[in-house]
């Protein structure tokens, strides 16, 4: 594994380092549920702050000690357990998206949802998801899972379509991380956990935050962590690979093919946060990150008899490669899986070669990658003497994910392959500048001052594919002889793959917004945008909040909105090696292009943004120490971008791809290719109840969140999508999803329960809808005089697993669903010790 440190990375990296000297993080109790809905938010106004009770759209507010109060350490999870309509995958077996797992809101992909941190854009990772259960698939979203849990303050999640406000990617909303800026105190934390069905998986982390002034007129906060993730297993052995066993083959592992978590080794995440005041009316302020990993996860057993390319003709006979270079080695050609004496024969002729020699019981190739994450935003904001409110910033973000591929053959090299191989690398680079300003302006009838915000943004992105080692994508001397190219199963960037793309923006946006009267808020806004290859895009936002009695309120929001396709996602290629439950076999399947000559072929064109138009209504209730809010929402998504249905290749089509410079084209059985063709329409509705009990024996705080969601086609393009594509979107993630959480608190002693409810799901690669599940976890804490606090808690500690897939041994050895909700590894517990000062 050669891992590349670009000079672009390496100057962001110098710029972030002082995150390097964190330390320690201060440790508060979980706020209770009404404080949480009375919590001052600044997402999706700029206006003052104001509490998610006043505001016009609905808003989660999750307190970064709500995040430790968990036993996991990933952000991408950890926000899956506070937020119903965020949902997450574990994501065995997904080529990339192993590495940086895609998260949907609301139903929608994940580059739906805008990721800002500190109330800026945040850059969106490398990777491209190419594998996602059609809902991600061809999604390239930011990778939150680089945000330690305990550098965060506070997280605001805007549920509603926000392209107006904040620009493009903010269809299904936005998640705001709010990084602490305390000037003193902190905490250091150690976590370990492992899952109880196996004694070897294990997750341990520690991390650490610390407070310190930045001369008398400033503060800098420092976070990291660090940390490593053991692999899970939960697989059985293959019906084909214990047939082999039974029939005597005794090189075939026991099971042949891993499903579970991926290895994360390394796991380094580091944030700093820090401003100063440079007067009485200006601020300078600055924060950025490092973050680098290596993740590593199974891929599909290939079989020694039948895998074609590889050990197989597609004649159903041995492949046997004559390696004279003349072809007067007199290779058989027709010899029978089942000749053992043959097969004898051929590996004791010099002339010959066969790729059971080397892997007498098949093999299944390892897939990861090294990432690599660094961002650094700086900006001057102040207030003039007549009120004018002022924001000027710049930033800088990058993502690499350096791809590896081990335990596998470039087959076409013959004897002569290595089994290791570095294909290449993905990268995304980014720059923003903005300027934003806010006045009040006076309004002899209105209520409150009318604020009138107006800004202006520019940004560029850049996406480059970089080349592999040679090995990875050559045409070795075997390829006429029906050996594939390239390394199997993640093929390498070749001479003519690699590239780099961008793109740049402009925008300029104003916003208005009012108390009307003492009980009415209105707020609008518009926001015009023009990309260097899209053209142009204005779109608006209206909202309104009516207090209609101290205790009730209504409010609604109806706006329209944009993402345009990424760079990336116009001209990436991709070839993945998927199963055909039909068929019982391998096929690779490549993503081209859509403006390639052979996606053409197939109605492919050139990319257009989607558009979108979402409105919102809900209420607002709240007596004492109670409070609800029940949200419904509307998402019509034109044009929306995904990957086309898998056509059949014809030999002059695989001929053009392998032209084109695609990787591993020679052996493509299908491809697909990104497409505008679907329209569809989101709704459903999102419940919010908190109550506080207070007792003599404690303060008992209950939360209960509820979020419905439903997706339908309504318009596709036929020939261009098909029914599996259509299912895909509809039903591969719950309609349903609820948690119920109690947190207690008695002197030095806290209490946590929490139920998770996840509805049925559809997995397209099983072809099963699987029935919903409950999880319960538990978690108790006692805090001891001198700072230090012992936690001991269990995820799932009923140990509830998905339904089992019928299916496991007959096809992959998937015992679940991959892409099962709420995972698929059964009980975790867990211990935390803290220290604050």
């Amino acid at each position: 594994m050669n891992k590349r440190f670009s000079p672009k990375i390496l100057a962001l990296a110098v710029s972030a380092q002082v995150a390097f000297t964190a330390g320690y993080s201060q440790l508060t109790h979980a706020q209770s549920g009404a404080d949480q809905l009375e919590e001052v938010v600044v997402t999706g106004t700029r206006r003052e702050a104001r509490s998610v009770f006043d505001s016009a759209a609905p808003i989660d507010v999750i307190g970064g000690e709500e995040f430790r109060n968990q036993g996991a350490s990933d952000m991408t999870t950890l926000l899956r357990n506070s937020v119903p309509s965020y949902n997450v995958n574990n994501q065995p077996i997904s080529d990339a998206a192993t590495v940086v797992r895609p998260a949907n809101m609301r139903g929608l992909a994940s580059d739906h949802t805008l990721v800002l941190v500190n109330s800026k854009r945040r850059h969106r990772a490398a990777v491209i998801s190419w594998l996602g259960n059609g809902v991600n698939d061809g999604a390239q979203g930011p990778d939150i899972s680089v945000i330690p849990s305990i550098a965060v303050k506070q997280v605001e999640v805007l549920r509603d379509g926000a392209a107006a406000q904040y620009g493009s990617d903010a269809i299904a909303g936005i998640v705001n991380f709010i990084l602490k800026d305390y000037a003193e105190g902190g905490s250091i934390e150690a976590k370990y956990g492992e899952y109880t069905e196996e004694s070897d998986e294990a997750l341990w982390s520690v991390a650490g935050n610390i407070g310190l002034p930045f001369t008398s007129e400033g503060f800098f906060n420092a976070s990291f962590e660090y940390g490593e993730a053991d692999p899970t297993s939960r697989s059985v052995q293959r019906d084909d690979a214990a047939a082999l066993i039974a029939g005597g083959n005794t090189e075939v592992k026991n099971p042949a093919q891993i499903w579970g978590n991926p290895e994360i080794e390394e796991d380094l995440k580091t944030f700093f946060n820090m401003g100063l005041a440079l007067d009485s009316s200006k601020e300078w302020y600055a924060f950025g990150n490092y973050a680098s990993k290596t993740v590593t996860g199974g891929f599909y057993f290939r079989n020694p008899d039948t895998r074609e390319a590889v050990f197989a003709g597609g004649d159903g006979k041995r492949l046997v490669g004559d390696e004279t270079g003349d072809m007067s080695g007199n290779c058989p050609t027709d010899l029978d899986p089942s000749d053992t004496a043959g097969l004898e024969a051929v590996i004791a002729d010099p002339n010959c070669y066969v790729f059971n020699e080397d892997f007498p019981g098949g093999f299944t190739p390892n897939f990861g990658a090294d990432t690599e994450d660094v961002s650094l935003v700086t900006g001057v904001r102040g207030t003039a003497d007549n009120g004018l409110a002022w924001d000027v910033s710049a930033g800088v973000g990058y993502n690499e994910a350096d791809y590896f591929i081990v335990n596998t053959v470039n087959a076409s090299l013959g004897s002569a392959s290595p089994t290791e191989f570095d294909p290449g690398s993905y990268s995304q680079f980014e720059k923003n500048f903005n300027v934003d300003l806010s006045y009040p302006v006076e309004v002899s009838f209105f209520a409150s001052d009318l604020n009138i915000a107006g800004g202006f943004e520019w940004r560029d992105e850049e996406f480059e594919i970089g080349i592999g080692d040679e090995a990875s994508w050559t045409v070795g001397p075997l390829a006429d002889q029906g050996f594939s190219a390239a390394s199997n199963g993640f093929p390498g960037f070749g001479p003519i793959a690699e590239g780099d793309w961008s793109r740049s923006n402009i925008a300029a946006y104003v916003d208005f917004e009012a108390d009307v009267t003492d009980s009415l808020l209105v707020a609008a806004a518009l926001r015009w945008e023009d990309f260097d290859d899209f053209g142009t895009t204005t779109n608006g936002k209206i909202a309104a909040h009516w207090q209609i009695v101290d205790s009730l309120a209504v409010r609604g929001t109806y706006s329209t909105g944009f993402r345009a396709p990424t760079p990336g996602q116009s001209n990436a290629y991709n070839v993945s090696t998927e199963f055909n439950l039909a068929t019982n076999e391998l096929e690779n399947n490549g993503t081209i292009p859509a403006s390639s000559t052979v996606a053409a072929l197939r109605g492919g064109k050139d990319l257009d943004p989607e558009e979108s138009t979402n409105y919102t209504a809900g209420v607002i209730w709240q007596l004492g120490d109670f409070s609800v809010t029940v949200d419904y929402f509307n998402i019509d998504l034109e044009d929306r971008l995904g990957v086309s249905q898998n056509f059949v290749l014809t030999e002059a089509e695989r001929q053009a791809l392998i032209d084109a410079g695609v990787a591993g084209a020679n052996s493509l059985q299908t491809f697909r290719f990104f497409t505008n063709g679907i329209e569809t329409n989101t709704e459903g509705f999102d419940v919010v109840a908190t109550y506080m009990l207070d007792s003599s024996v404690g303060v008992t705080n209950f939360n209960l969140a509820y979020n419905q969601t439903e997706t339908s086609v309504e318009d596709f393009v036929p020939g261009i999508i098909d029914d599996v594509r259509i299912q895909e979107l509809e039903e591969a993630l719950p309609e349903t999803r609820w948690n119920l959480m109690a947190n207690h608190t008695m002197n030095n002693w806290r209490f946590m329960a929490r139920y998770s409810y996840y509805d049925d799901w559809y997995d397209s690669e099983d072809t099963l809808t699987y029935d919903g599940y409950g999880l319960f976890d538990a978690e108790v804490g006692y805090t001891f005089d001198a700072g230090i606090s012992l936690v001991v808690g269990s995820n799932n500690i009923t140990d509830e697993t998905p339904d089992k897939n019928p299916n496991a041994a007959a096809g992959v050895g998937n015992q679940y669903s991959q892409w099962a909700p709420g995972g698929f590894n059964g009980r975790f517990v867990y211990t935390r010790l803290i220290y604050d000062f």
